[in-house]
């Protein structure tokens, strides 16, 4: 089973666990792996058109996403952890004591879906 799937069916896991961490954790993390996804817009599509030459219709402003590869997602989840603990440790005042193990918890999370298969 892949990251993103095993994240997404451990999220209503965390969610009826009541699982702060894991739950703030995996929504960010699947958000960011959907915005890895977007195609960027060129300089043309941002122009536009005028209004009477608009699309019209259901999914007619659909965008095409990228499929992302096993390794890329594994990447971003890894970089989503990194920036964590990158966080707690700048915070070292006492009175951010709570806030910075948070986010070496929320880091834990994540990176339980590197370490294997099963093990998240």
């Amino acid at each position: 089973m892949s990251v993103r799937l095993r994240m997404r069916h451990a999220l209503p896991e965390a969610m009826r666990a009541r699982d702060k961490a894991a739950v703030s954790a995996l929504r960010s993390t699947l958000a960011a792996l959907d915005n890895a996804e977007a195609v960027p817009a060129t300089e043309a599509q941002l122009r536009g058109t005028a209004l009477e030459a608009s699309p019209a219709g259901v999914g007619a402003t659909e965008a095409a996403r990228r499929e992302l590869s096993e390794h890329t997602v594994r990447e971003v989840v890894r970089a989503e952890a990194a920036e964590r603990l990158e966080a707690a440790e700048q915070l070292t005042a006492p009175a951010h004591a709570d806030r910075a193990a948070r986010l070496r918890e929320e880091a834990d999370v994540l990176l339980r879906f590197l370490d294997g298969p099963e093990s998240a």
